[in-house]
């Protein structure tokens, strides 16, 4: 692996000097890499998490069926051709990545994740690398501002906006609420995208469980200091305005696409996956 195939927001590997890495207090990709079965994660985060596995037991199944409804529509957008991935939120490495689907599928595949939180950054530089053909860079920034992200140096140089690109928000929305407006926020990342270009997008809902544990949920997050905001059908379609889903639409996450051999999305049920997921194409 050469440098040239990895470009770092912070060249000399260490955390920026501004970053105030808390441990005490839940962080959403802690807890998200908790239910995963992963271990880079703190007492809080733990403690926070264990408390939403109480309430829905299928929290830990439906973060799985999330990562691969990632996988699978990361392989859908190579299978159209695009080669080029902006990935918003990435969370703390996992199993099927996505640069590993993308650079699996075309290995010339570029990718540019986006974070804000210290631990990510510091493992997504150690195991977040590309295909020799292809290229993978981090930029340590939030999704509230649009501009650092579309006019970073990372960005410029590998994403090529003249050409289709996958932008990809999964399991991410739901931790904004409505007076972030993360509706125009998105909207502005969209308009950046050339026709031809994807939407990849999950997000959580109450919905479909019982409302008292729904709420139960929320206000789980809530004491925990996170912010969280379940959304409907109707309100996660917003998110796609101006855009066309492809089929089958936005559905339960385990119910896009699902690879027929996949046990696992087969037995599962609406209230254990408890979050949408669509994919849409930018047309004009």
């Amino acid at each position: 692996m050469t440098a040239e195939n990895w470009d770092w927001a912070v060249s000399d590997g260490s955390l920026p000097a501004s970053v105030d890495l808390r441990t005490d207090i839940p962080h959403p990709a802690r807890m998200y890499d908790y239910y995963l079965g992963g271990k880079d994660n703190f007492p809080a985060d733990r403690a926070a998490a264990a408390q939403v596995v109480q309430l829905l037991p299928s929290a830990p199944a439906g973060s799985r069926a999330n990562r691969r409804f990632l996988g699978r529509a990361v392989r859908y957008a190579a299978e159209l051709g695009i080669r080029q991935f902006l990935d918003i939120g990435t969370g703390i490495p996992a199993s099927n990545n996505t640069h590993e689907v993308a650079q699996a599928a075309s290995p010339d595949a570029r990718v540019v994740y986006v974070d804000n939180d210290p631990i990510v950054l510091t493992h997504a530089r150690a195991l977040l690398r590309g295909t020799a053909e292809g290229r993978t860079a981090y930029i340590d920034a939030d999704f509230r501002d649009p501009d650092s992200i579309l006019q970073a140096a990372q960005t410029k140089e590998l994403l090529d906006f003249t050409q289709p690109v996958a932008l990809l928000v999964v399991a991410l929305l739901h931790f904004f609420s409505d007076t972030d407006n993360p509706q125009a926020l998105l909207a502005r990342y969209v308009e950046a995208l050339p026709p031809g270009s994807l939407l990849i997008l999950t997000h959580g809902t109450g919905e479909l469980m019982d409302p008292e544990i729904a709420a139960r949920i929320e206000d789980t997050y809530t004491k925990s200091g996170l912010n969280i905001r379940s959304r409907t059908h109707v309100q996660v379609l917003e998110f796609f305005k101006g855009l066309e889903l492809v089929e089958p639409g936005l559905v339960p996450v385990h119910e896009w696409r699902p690879d027929p051999d996949n046990e696992d999305d087969r037995l599962m049920t609406r209230e254990e996956v408890a979050g949408y997921g669509g994919v849409a194409l930018k047309r004009g």
